[in-house]
């Protein structure tokens, strides 16, 4: 039983540099707004994790890069569970298939994956690192960041109470974590922070 377990973390690539994972990105085809998105929302994941003590950084990061993937090939509710896909086929880390299924929000209950259509399966944040992802994705629109209250806000408007209320408390719950309230990441980080490894 020990040696398989041996084995089957040897096929599980380590988790990948920030290049790799703009290379992932464009290898996978998506368009340069979505990679410059990614690049952003890891500006605000990394600058989240700093103060959030138990973070794997390495994780944090390359889950930021990555959340998006699954928007090479689709814009819907769906680009989270074909993302999740696509980093499984490429051998990645669980923990990154994970993070990547996982972003949309904060999560997605059951009520909504089957009002939606989704591929049964879980959907809502459980580690630190999915959901300082999570958040930072919330804390980002196309390439500028925001506040919060954007996410809420968006979901509130399309009548999606429940997911408003979960972003609400995932804010305050890592707010509380971090120190202080997470929307002073914007004077942190800048509305729209400088990028790392994005090809032109």
């Amino acid at each position: 039983m020990k040696e398989g377990r041996q084995l089957s973390t040897k096929t599980i690539k380590p988790i990948p540099s920030d290049k790799e994972c703009i290379d992932l990105l464009w290898d996978a085809g998506c368009k340069k707004r979505v990679v410059v998105h990614c690049a952003t929302v890891r500006a605000v994941a990394e600058e989240m994790a700093k103060g959030i003590p138990g973070a794997d950084m390495a994780t944090v990061i390359a889950g930021a890069l990555l959340h998006d993937i699954g928007r090479s090939q689709d814009h819907s509710i769906m680009h989270a569970y074909i993302g999740s896909q696509i980093a499984k086929e490429k051998g990645l880390s669980p923990i990154l298939v994970d993070i990547i299924r996982k972003h949309t929000g904060a999560g997605l209950d059951a009520q909504d994956v089957e009002e939606m259509g989704l591929p049964p399966g879980d959907y809502i944040p459980a580690t630190l690192e999915e959901k300082i992802v999570a958040h930072a994705d919330n804390m980002v629109s196309d390439n500028r960041v925001v506040s919060h209250r954007h996410s809420v806000d968006k979901l509130m408007s399309k009548g999606a109470e429940r997911g408003a209320l979960r972003v609400e408390l995932l804010h305050q719950e890592l707010s509380k974590i971090y120190g202080k309230d997470l929307d002073t990441l914007i004077e942190v980080v800048g509305e729209f922070p400088k990028l790392k490894h994005v090809k032109p």
